[in-house]
């Protein structure tokens, strides 16, 4: 175990327990009995794709040392989504017996008993498949409800367990969605230190250092982990990791996400789909990354120690005046929320004001700061291919239209401070998506 996964679990709330390396499964047994005691039953959880690959085997394991169990809830994963619908199967069968459950699977099956074991009352344990996202150790599961995704209150497991043997099986595509969604902690990480400066959401320097702090050794070596080489592969796991655990000590997924996830989660409330299937996480989470990353370009051109605070306050528009775009962007479904989210974001002009008062004066240090964060987009292009990842929108269906339109509904999207906020403060948000969609930019619509 490294120094940085020890500090994590000592800074953790939830989490007792990690295991990373080859071969770790055969300590599941042990793990399971430290955590949750010598007469504590099991229930694995997983789908049918991660039950044939590895619940059968953490079952026998299990059973071999005398744990006792439960005849295993597998899920069909031909029609296996992170929706609410699933957990509520997991809680009727929870609440049916004493047993501790047992999450085999990643990001969906993760997720769907996080939720359950909370709504059960009890704590849980997983077993991970794949590098294929940082939500294994994270506070909260984010879950489809009432047509939109949500982030759900609910604590990370009492023990997770990585072995590096596993994950070097798992698809492919679903080691490079993992190394994309750590990648996306670069723009937001970006977007944290916007909203710090803006007074908007003060930087936890504990959270900051967990994810940040192994994050350039993590992401360097894109082939490696395309190659499934040990090393690589048991940084990139450690990095995910590491993102839960500063979720989890924040108690929000502030650490680890910023309007790139926007991006995604609109996606999702779209049920966009590519070649007829649905599109991972983490490849609609690069997406967004290269986008953001894009739009940052764009704003760090401009000198906003020289903004005119006294305009873009006065032309900062009334709530009402907002909500009237926000229908005309999103209309139907899931609007409620949206305007939840939005009016729970919305301050008056008094408070723009301040914030773009704070912006203008710390604007020489933050953007040497932000210049030293973000990468070029060519650079994160490059770095991203390398691991088997798509870099542009087409390569995951999507126009450069909808990616305008998307670009264009993500400031309303959630209650989190970000520089699409910044720039729709200081009232450049439209001249930055023009330049990114107009005539000569990155993605010109033509």
């Amino acid at each position: 175990m490294t120094s940085r996964v020890e500090t994590a679990l000592k800074a953790a709330t939830d989490t007792k327990a990690l295991l990373i390396g080859p071969g770790t499964l055969c300590e599941i047994a042990s793990l399971f009995r430290a955590q949750f005691g010598a007469d504590a039953r099991a229930i694995i959880v997983a789908d049918t794709n991660t039950h044939t690959a590895v619940g059968g085997a953490a079952s026998v394991l299990l059973r071999g040392d005398g744990v006792p169990q439960d005849e295993p809830l597998v899920l069909d994963a031909r029609d296996l989504h992170a929706e609410y619908c699933h957990v509520e199967t997991i809680l009727a069968r929870l609440r049916a017996t004493a047993a501790v459950p047992v999450a085999v699977g990643s990001g969906t099956v993760n997720d769907l008993c996080k939720l359950a074991a909370h709504l059960a009352g009890r704590p849980y344990m997983v077993v991970g498949t794949a590098a294929s996202m940082d939500g294994y150790t994270s506070f909260g599961a984010s879950i489809t409800k009432d047509g939109a995704k949500q982030t759900m209150t609910c604590p990370a497991p009492r023990a997770a367990l990585a072995d590096i043997d596993i994950f070097a099986r798992a698809p492919a595509e679903m080691t490079a969605a993992g190394y994309a969604d750590l990648f996306a902690k670069i723009t937001g990480g970006a977007d944290w230190l916007v909203a710090d400066a803006a007074g908007a959401d003060p930087l936890n320097p504990v959270a900051w250092d967990l994810v940040q702090g192994g994050l350039p050794l993590a992401l360097s070596d894109p082939a490696g982990v395309r190659a499934g080489d040990p090393v690589a592969l048991g940084r990139l796991v450690e990095g995910l990791m590491l993102g839960g655990f500063a979720m989890q000590y924040a108690k929000s997924s502030r650490p680890a996400s910023g309007a790139e996830h926007y991006i995604s989660h609109i996606w999702d409330m779209e049920h966009h789909r590519h070649n007829g299937r649905g599109v991972s996480h983490g490849f609609q989470v690069a997406i967004g990354t290269i986008t953001i990353l894009a739009f940052y370009e764009e704003l760090l051109k401009i000198d906003l120690t020289a903004l005119d605070v006294a305009a873009a306050t006065a032309a900062w528009p009334e709530f009402a005046g907002m909500e009237k775009t926000i229908h005309a962007l999103y209309g139907g479904g899931s609007i409620g929320r949206i305007l939840s989210e939005s009016r729970a974001k919305y301050v008056g002009r008094q408070a723009v004001a301040a914030q773009l008062e704070l912006i203008k004066r710390a604007w020489p240090g933050l953007k040497t700061r932000l210049e030293k964060q973000l990468i070029p987009v060519a650079e994160a292009q490059r770095r991203l291919a390398a691991a088997g990842v798509p870099t542009e929108p087409e390569h995951i269906s999507i126009s450069r239209a909808r990616l305008r339109e998307t670009l264009l509904k993500a400031p309303y999207f959630r209650n989190r401070f970000t520089a699409i906020d910044l720039a729709q403060r200081a009232g450049l948000f439209d001249a930055c998506v023009a330049a990114l969609f107009g005539p000569g930019g990155r993605w010109e619509i033509k």
